[in-house]
Protein backbone atom coordinates (compact mmCIF):
# COMPACT_ATOMS: atom_id res chain seq x y z
CA UNK A 1 0.00 0.00 0.00
CA UNK A 2 2.66 2.34 0.83
CA UNK A 3 4.85 1.25 -2.21
CA UNK A 4 1.49 2.71 -4.68
CA UNK A 5 1.76 5.36 -2.98
CA UNK A 6 5.24 6.64 -3.28
CA UNK A 7 4.61 5.88 -7.09
CA UNK A 8 1.83 7.76 -7.81
CA UNK A 9 3.43 10.60 -6.11
CA UNK A 10 6.50 10.22 -8.38
CA UNK A 11 4.31 10.23 -11.05
CA UNK A 12 2.83 13.26 -10.28
CA UNK A 13 6.05 15.12 -9.87
CA UNK A 14 6.85 13.65 -13.47
CA UNK A 15 3.90 15.32 -14.82
CA UNK A 16 4.36 18.14 -13.29
CA UNK A 17 7.78 18.61 -14.23
CA UNK A 18 6.49 18.40 -17.93
CA UNK A 19 4.32 21.99 -17.34
CA UNK A 20 5.74 24.95 -19.72
CA UNK A 21 6.31 28.08 -18.13
CA UNK A 22 2.89 29.83 -17.68
CA UNK A 23 1.57 27.20 -20.42
CA UNK A 24 3.11 29.07 -22.83
CA UNK A 25 0.50 32.34 -22.00
CA UNK A 26 -1.70 30.32 -24.16
CA UNK A 27 0.18 31.37 -27.11
CA UNK A 28 2.34 28.87 -27.45
CA UNK A 29 2.51 25.03 -27.48
CA UNK A 30 4.69 23.02 -25.14
CA UNK A 31 7.45 21.13 -26.13
CA UNK A 32 10.63 18.61 -25.24
CA UNK A 33 12.44 19.58 -22.63
CA UNK A 34 10.01 21.84 -21.28
CA UNK A 35 10.37 24.62 -24.42
CA UNK A 36 7.65 26.74 -25.18
CA UNK A 37 7.41 27.01 -29.19
CA UNK A 38 5.23 30.41 -29.53
CA UNK A 39 2.94 31.32 -31.93
CA UNK A 40 3.65 33.90 -34.98
CA UNK A 41 4.62 37.40 -33.04
CA UNK A 42 5.03 35.83 -29.59
CA UNK A 43 7.78 35.59 -26.95
CA UNK A 44 9.62 36.52 -24.16
CA UNK A 45 12.24 39.75 -24.42
CA UNK A 46 14.91 38.91 -27.28
CA UNK A 47 14.08 35.06 -27.21
CA UNK A 48 11.48 33.64 -29.80
CA UNK A 49 10.19 31.12 -26.70
CA UNK A 50 10.10 31.63 -22.41
CA UNK A 51 6.52 31.85 -21.88
CA UNK A 52 5.37 33.90 -24.88
CA UNK A 53 3.65 36.29 -22.57
CA UNK A 54 4.85 39.22 -25.11
CA UNK A 55 4.53 40.39 -28.55
CA UNK A 56 6.99 41.42 -31.40
CA UNK A 57 6.63 44.50 -33.26
CA UNK A 58 6.93 44.81 -37.13
CA UNK A 59 10.34 44.83 -38.61
CA UNK A 60 11.10 47.30 -41.41
CA UNK A 61 14.32 48.45 -42.95
CA UNK A 62 16.60 49.89 -40.40
CA UNK A 63 17.17 53.27 -41.11
CA UNK A 64 20.71 52.76 -39.63
CA UNK A 65 22.10 49.70 -38.35
CA UNK A 66 25.61 48.39 -38.39
CA UNK A 67 26.96 46.13 -41.45
CA UNK A 68 26.88 42.51 -41.58
CA UNK A 69 29.89 40.28 -42.51
CA UNK A 70 29.04 41.44 -45.94
CA UNK A 71 28.95 45.31 -45.70
CA UNK A 72 25.35 45.50 -46.60
CA UNK A 73 23.40 47.82 -44.09
CA UNK A 74 19.68 48.52 -44.03
CA UNK A 75 18.83 45.35 -42.76
CA UNK A 76 15.30 44.70 -41.11
CA UNK A 77 14.90 45.61 -37.65
CA UNK A 78 12.57 45.77 -35.21
CA UNK A 79 10.86 48.94 -35.41
CA UNK A 80 13.23 50.12 -38.18
CA UNK A 81 15.94 50.82 -35.55
CA UNK A 82 13.83 54.26 -34.75
CA UNK A 83 11.54 53.33 -31.82
CA UNK A 84 10.49 51.51 -28.47
CA UNK A 85 8.20 48.17 -29.23
CA UNK A 86 5.49 47.71 -26.38
CA UNK A 87 5.57 44.17 -25.85
CA UNK A 88 1.95 44.44 -23.98
CA UNK A 89 0.53 45.44 -27.35
CA UNK A 90 3.29 44.99 -30.46
CA UNK A 91 3.00 48.27 -31.09
CA UNK A 92 5.89 50.63 -31.62
CA UNK A 93 6.23 53.89 -30.09
CA UNK A 94 8.51 55.71 -32.62
CA UNK A 95 11.09 58.59 -31.85
CA UNK A 96 10.77 62.02 -32.85
CA UNK A 97 10.19 62.32 -36.52
CA UNK A 98 9.22 58.48 -37.37
CA UNK A 99 5.85 57.14 -37.57
CA UNK A 100 3.90 54.33 -39.71
CA UNK A 101 3.76 51.03 -38.97
CA UNK A 102 7.32 49.70 -37.72
CA UNK A 103 8.42 53.08 -37.73
CA UNK A 104 9.14 52.24 -41.18
CA UNK A 105 9.01 56.08 -42.67
CA UNK A 106 9.89 59.80 -41.22
CA UNK A 107 7.21 62.30 -40.89
CA UNK A 108 7.63 66.06 -41.95
CA UNK A 109 8.65 69.08 -40.33
CA UNK A 110 5.74 70.41 -38.45
CA UNK A 111 3.37 68.96 -40.10
CA UNK A 112 3.71 71.00 -42.86
CA UNK A 113 2.61 74.09 -41.08
CA UNK A 114 -0.91 73.47 -42.07
CA UNK A 115 0.41 74.45 -45.54
CA UNK A 116 1.07 71.72 -47.70
CA UNK A 117 0.86 67.54 -48.13
CA UNK A 118 3.66 65.20 -46.82
CA UNK A 119 4.23 62.72 -49.32
CA UNK A 120 7.44 60.09 -49.94
CA UNK A 121 10.50 60.97 -52.09
CA UNK A 122 8.73 58.43 -54.96
CA UNK A 123 6.24 61.08 -55.33
CA UNK A 124 8.24 64.20 -55.23
CA UNK A 125 9.03 66.21 -58.19
CA UNK A 126 11.80 68.38 -60.38
CA UNK A 127 9.50 71.31 -59.91
CA UNK A 128 6.09 72.32 -59.67
CA UNK A 129 5.37 72.16 -63.80
CA UNK A 130 6.47 69.42 -66.03
CA UNK A 131 8.39 72.20 -68.01
CA UNK A 132 10.87 73.03 -65.37
CA UNK A 133 12.52 69.96 -65.72
CA UNK A 134 12.79 70.65 -69.79
CA UNK A 135 13.99 73.84 -69.21
CA UNK A 136 16.81 72.72 -67.11
CA UNK A 137 17.87 70.20 -70.15
CA UNK A 138 18.39 72.78 -72.78
CA UNK A 139 19.57 70.11 -75.26
CA UNK A 140 16.01 68.70 -75.08
CA UNK A 141 14.17 72.14 -74.68
CA UNK A 142 10.67 70.63 -75.74
CA UNK A 143 8.02 69.19 -73.81
CA UNK A 144 5.44 67.08 -75.02
CA UNK A 145 2.16 67.74 -74.01
CA UNK A 146 1.13 64.32 -72.58
CA UNK A 147 3.16 65.30 -69.74
CA UNK A 148 0.27 67.24 -67.38
CA UNK A 149 2.17 67.18 -63.79
CA UNK A 150 5.61 67.51 -62.84
CA UNK A 151 8.43 65.22 -63.86
CA UNK A 152 8.79 62.44 -61.36
CA UNK A 153 11.54 59.32 -61.56
CA UNK A 154 10.82 55.78 -61.46
CA UNK A 155 14.78 55.05 -60.66
CA UNK A 156 13.80 56.46 -57.29
CA UNK A 157 11.69 53.45 -56.54
CA UNK A 158 15.02 51.56 -55.73
CA UNK A 159 16.66 53.53 -53.39
CA UNK A 160 16.17 51.78 -50.13
CA UNK A 161 14.52 55.05 -48.62
CA UNK A 162 11.78 54.30 -51.42
CA UNK A 163 8.33 54.63 -49.17
CA UNK A 164 10.30 55.48 -46.28
CA UNK A 165 11.77 59.17 -46.31
CA UNK A 166 8.86 62.11 -46.66
CA UNK A 167 9.09 65.86 -47.14
CA UNK A 168 6.75 68.71 -47.28
CA UNK A 169 4.91 69.64 -50.76
CA UNK A 170 3.82 73.09 -50.17
CA UNK A 171 0.48 74.61 -50.84
CA UNK A 172 0.69 77.47 -53.62
CA UNK A 173 2.31 80.67 -51.95
CA UNK A 174 4.11 79.00 -49.45
CA UNK A 175 7.58 77.49 -49.50
CA UNK A 176 10.32 76.24 -46.95
CA UNK A 177 11.05 72.82 -46.09
CA UNK A 178 8.05 72.97 -43.22
CA UNK A 179 6.17 75.35 -45.74
CA UNK A 180 5.76 77.78 -43.09
CA UNK A 181 7.39 80.73 -44.76
CA UNK A 182 4.80 82.79 -47.42
CA UNK A 183 6.09 83.58 -51.17
CA UNK A 184 6.26 87.26 -52.17
CA UNK A 185 5.73 88.22 -55.36
CA UNK A 186 8.44 88.15 -58.11
CA UNK A 187 9.50 90.69 -60.85
CA UNK A 188 11.71 92.51 -62.84
CA UNK A 189 14.67 94.42 -61.08
CA UNK A 190 14.01 97.93 -62.92
CA UNK A 191 17.62 98.86 -62.69
CA UNK A 192 18.93 95.31 -64.61
CA UNK A 193 19.67 96.74 -68.23
CA UNK A 194 20.70 95.03 -70.76
CA UNK A 195 24.24 94.65 -72.37
CA UNK A 196 22.75 96.52 -75.48
CA UNK A 197 19.53 98.70 -74.83
CA UNK A 198 19.56 99.36 -78.80
CA UNK A 199 18.42 96.00 -79.80
CA UNK A 200 14.78 95.43 -79.24
CA UNK A 201 13.63 93.92 -76.05
CA UNK A 202 13.12 90.35 -75.77
CA UNK A 203 9.97 88.45 -74.22
CA UNK A 204 9.44 85.34 -73.38
CA UNK A 205 7.88 82.95 -76.60
CA UNK A 206 6.33 79.79 -76.19
CA UNK A 207 5.13 77.80 -78.72
CA UNK A 208 2.27 75.36 -78.81
CA UNK A 209 2.02 72.68 -81.68
CA UNK A 210 -0.77 70.94 -81.48
CA UNK A 211 -0.20 67.66 -84.26
CA UNK A 212 -4.04 65.75 -85.10
CA UNK A 213 -3.50 61.61 -84.57
CA UNK A 214 -5.14 60.41 -87.16
CA UNK A 215 -6.50 57.31 -87.84
CA UNK A 216 -3.39 55.30 -86.94
CA UNK A 217 -2.40 57.28 -84.24
CA UNK A 218 1.03 58.96 -85.62
CA UNK A 219 -0.46 61.77 -87.19
CA UNK A 220 -0.38 60.21 -90.49
CA UNK A 221 -3.76 60.60 -92.96
CA UNK A 222 -4.93 62.83 -90.36
CA UNK A 223 -8.21 65.22 -91.38
CA UNK A 224 -8.84 68.58 -90.49
CA UNK A 225 -12.23 67.30 -88.36
CA UNK A 226 -9.90 66.52 -86.15
CA UNK A 227 -9.57 69.97 -84.72
CA UNK A 228 -12.92 71.50 -86.09
CA UNK A 229 -15.04 72.46 -83.69
CA UNK A 230 -13.04 70.68 -80.95
CA UNK A 231 -11.90 72.68 -77.38
CA UNK A 232 -9.26 72.23 -75.33
CA UNK A 233 -7.52 74.62 -72.12
CA UNK A 234 -4.19 76.23 -70.92
CA UNK A 235 -3.39 75.72 -67.60
CA UNK A 236 -1.03 78.68 -66.18
CA UNK A 237 1.17 78.20 -62.87
CA UNK A 238 2.53 81.39 -61.61
CA UNK A 239 6.15 81.75 -59.99
CA UNK A 240 4.10 81.77 -56.60
CA UNK A 241 3.25 78.12 -57.82
CA UNK A 242 -0.19 79.25 -58.03
CA UNK A 243 -2.23 77.19 -61.01
CA UNK A 244 -4.99 78.63 -63.19
CA UNK A 245 -7.19 77.15 -66.24
CA UNK A 246 -8.36 79.01 -68.65
CA UNK A 247 -12.13 79.14 -69.57
CA UNK A 248 -12.65 76.04 -72.97
CA UNK A 249 -10.71 77.60 -76.01
CA UNK A 250 -12.72 75.95 -79.01
CA UNK A 251 -11.47 76.01 -82.38
CA UNK A 252 -13.07 77.04 -85.45
CA UNK A 253 -13.98 75.17 -88.75
CA UNK A 254 -12.32 77.36 -90.90
CA UNK A 255 -8.66 77.83 -89.76
CA UNK A 256 -7.38 75.86 -92.62
CA UNK A 257 -8.87 78.18 -95.23
CA UNK A 258 -7.93 82.11 -96.33
CA UNK A 259 -10.40 83.40 -93.79
CA UNK A 260 -7.93 85.65 -91.76
CA UNK A 261 -10.90 86.92 -90.47
CA UNK A 262 -11.13 83.36 -88.25
CA UNK A 263 -7.92 83.58 -87.95
CA UNK A 264 -8.08 86.73 -86.39
CA UNK A 265 -10.80 85.70 -84.07
CA UNK A 266 -8.84 82.67 -82.65
CA UNK A 267 -5.88 84.53 -81.59
CA UNK A 268 -8.30 87.19 -79.44
CA UNK A 269 -10.13 83.78 -78.00
CA UNK A 270 -6.64 82.50 -76.98
CA UNK A 271 -5.60 85.89 -75.72
CA UNK A 272 -8.57 86.67 -73.54
CA UNK A 273 -8.64 83.60 -72.10
CA UNK A 274 -4.98 84.16 -70.93
CA UNK A 275 -5.70 87.72 -69.56
CA UNK A 276 -9.05 86.67 -68.20
CA UNK A 277 -7.56 84.70 -65.43
CA UNK A 278 -8.14 85.57 -62.14
CA UNK A 279 -5.94 88.08 -59.89
CA UNK A 280 -4.49 90.03 -62.53
CA UNK A 281 -1.77 86.88 -62.94
CA UNK A 282 -1.07 87.19 -66.75
CA UNK A 283 -1.66 91.22 -67.95
CA UNK A 284 -1.00 90.56 -71.12
CA UNK A 285 0.33 88.55 -73.68
CA UNK A 286 0.40 88.42 -77.95
CA UNK A 287 -0.95 85.60 -79.52
CA UNK A 288 0.31 84.49 -82.84
CA UNK A 289 -1.42 81.04 -84.75
CA UNK A 290 -0.46 79.20 -87.90
CA UNK A 291 -2.39 76.12 -89.69
CA UNK A 292 -0.71 73.94 -91.97
CA UNK A 293 0.42 70.65 -92.89
CA UNK A 294 3.30 68.82 -92.33
CA UNK A 295 4.31 66.54 -95.23
CA UNK A 296 5.26 62.65 -94.76
CA UNK A 297 6.85 60.54 -97.62
CA UNK A 298 6.00 57.48 -97.12
CA UNK A 299 5.50 57.16 -93.50
CA UNK A 300 6.33 53.73 -92.02
CA UNK A 301 4.25 52.59 -94.82
CA UNK A 302 4.90 48.89 -94.37
CA UNK A 303 3.48 49.73 -90.68
CA UNK A 304 0.62 51.60 -90.89
CA UNK A 305 -0.29 51.06 -94.75
CA UNK A 306 -0.67 55.04 -94.89
CA UNK A 307 1.50 57.95 -95.57
CA UNK A 308 0.41 61.85 -96.23
CA UNK A 309 0.52 64.96 -94.41
CA UNK A 310 0.39 66.10 -90.78
CA UNK A 311 -2.06 68.65 -89.69
CA UNK A 312 -0.49 71.12 -87.30
CA UNK A 313 -2.00 74.18 -85.18
CA UNK A 314 0.57 76.37 -83.97
CA UNK A 315 0.14 78.79 -81.35
CA UNK A 316 3.11 81.08 -80.11
CA UNK A 317 2.13 82.99 -76.65
CA UNK A 318 4.46 85.91 -75.90
CA UNK A 319 4.57 87.29 -72.57
CA UNK A 320 4.70 91.06 -72.98
CA UNK A 321 2.68 92.20 -69.30
CA UNK A 322 5.05 93.19 -66.70
CA UNK A 323 3.08 90.66 -64.15
CA UNK A 324 4.82 88.06 -66.59
CA UNK A 325 8.35 89.60 -67.33
CA UNK A 326 11.31 87.32 -67.36
CA UNK A 327 10.99 83.72 -67.27
CA UNK A 328 7.79 82.09 -66.97
CA UNK A 329 6.58 78.06 -66.34
CA UNK A 330 5.68 76.32 -69.44
CA UNK A 331 1.95 76.82 -70.70
CA UNK A 332 -0.19 73.31 -69.57
CA UNK A 333 -2.27 71.97 -72.95
CA UNK A 334 -5.38 70.44 -71.11
CA UNK A 335 -6.46 68.36 -73.94
CA UNK A 336 -8.36 65.22 -72.73
CA UNK A 337 -11.67 65.04 -72.89
CA UNK A 338 -13.83 66.00 -69.43
CA UNK A 339 -17.35 66.75 -69.88
CA UNK A 340 -20.08 65.90 -67.59
CA UNK A 341 -18.94 67.82 -63.94
CA UNK A 342 -15.89 69.40 -65.59
CA UNK A 343 -14.77 72.66 -65.00
CA UNK A 344 -13.61 73.39 -67.63
CA UNK A 345 -15.92 71.19 -69.52
CA UNK A 346 -13.93 70.50 -73.07
CA UNK A 347 -13.90 67.89 -75.92
CA UNK A 348 -10.19 67.25 -75.81
CA UNK A 349 -8.50 66.88 -78.93
CA UNK A 350 -6.71 63.28 -80.54
CA UNK A 351 -3.05 64.58 -81.02
CA UNK A 352 0.30 63.40 -81.33
CA UNK A 353 2.08 63.38 -78.22
CA UNK A 354 4.85 61.34 -78.09
CA UNK A 355 7.89 62.10 -80.08
CA UNK A 356 8.51 59.56 -82.98
CA UNK A 357 11.76 58.73 -84.91
CA UNK A 358 9.75 60.35 -88.31
CA UNK A 359 7.77 63.19 -88.04
CA UNK A 360 6.00 66.06 -85.65
CA UNK A 361 4.70 65.34 -82.45
CA UNK A 362 2.68 67.83 -79.95
CA UNK A 363 4.87 69.64 -77.97
CA UNK A 364 5.59 73.08 -76.03
CA UNK A 365 9.20 74.71 -76.13
CA UNK A 366 10.40 78.19 -75.20
CA UNK A 367 11.01 80.07 -78.76
CA UNK A 368 12.19 82.98 -77.63
CA UNK A 369 13.82 83.62 -73.80
CA UNK A 370 13.44 86.89 -72.15
CA UNK A 371 16.24 89.37 -71.17
CA UNK A 372 14.00 90.20 -68.10
CA UNK A 373 14.59 88.78 -64.65
CA UNK A 374 12.57 87.37 -61.71
CA UNK A 375 13.30 88.40 -58.37
CA UNK A 376 11.93 88.18 -55.08
CA UNK A 377 10.42 91.64 -54.56
CA UNK A 378 12.22 92.55 -57.63
CA UNK A 379 15.47 92.80 -56.01
CA UNK A 380 14.54 95.97 -54.30
CA UNK A 381 13.00 95.32 -51.23
CA UNK A 382 12.53 92.66 -48.75
CA UNK A 383 9.79 89.67 -48.37
CA UNK A 384 7.77 89.75 -45.18
CA UNK A 385 7.58 85.77 -44.98
CA UNK A 386 4.80 86.08 -42.29
CA UNK A 387 2.77 87.67 -44.58
CA UNK A 388 3.90 87.61 -48.00
CA UNK A 389 4.43 91.15 -48.24
CA UNK A 390 7.02 92.74 -50.20
CA UNK A 391 8.83 95.37 -47.57
CA UNK A 392 9.86 97.53 -49.94
CA UNK A 393 13.27 99.66 -49.97
CA UNK A 394 13.24 103.56 -49.76
CA UNK A 395 12.70 104.64 -53.10
CA UNK A 396 10.50 102.07 -54.16
CA UNK A 397 6.99 100.76 -54.25
CA UNK A 398 4.83 98.51 -56.10
CA UNK A 399 3.53 94.68 -55.27
CA UNK A 400 7.09 93.39 -56.23
CA UNK A 401 8.64 96.81 -55.71
CA UNK A 402 8.89 97.69 -59.51
CA UNK A 403 8.30 101.29 -59.43
CA UNK A 404 10.47 103.52 -58.72
CA UNK A 405 9.49 106.88 -56.38
CA UNK A 406 12.23 108.73 -55.83
CA UNK A 407 15.66 109.44 -57.88
CA UNK A 408 18.60 107.47 -55.49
Amino acid sequence: MIGSRVVLALAALSGAAAVCPNSCSGHGTCGEDDVCFCYQNWGMGDEQSGDCSEMYCPYEFAFVDTPDEDGKVHKYMECSGKGICDRSSGECECFDGYGGKGCQRTTCPNDCSGHGTCEYIDELTFGSTPGEYYAAKPSNFSMGISSTSAMTFASISESWDSMKSMACVCDAGYIDVDCSRRMCPKGNDIFDQRLDISDAKLYQVQNLTFVAAGPFGNGSMATYGEFSNRSFALTFVSTLNESYTTIPIVIGDTLYTSDTGSMDAFQKQIKGALEGLPNGVIDEVSVGVNFGTNGLVDYQAATYEASGDQWQLNMKVTFTGSAVAGPQNFLIPQVDECLAGCTPKITGLNLVSVQDKVGAYSRVEEDTRADFNNYECGRRGKCDYDSGVCECFEGYTGLACGTQTALV
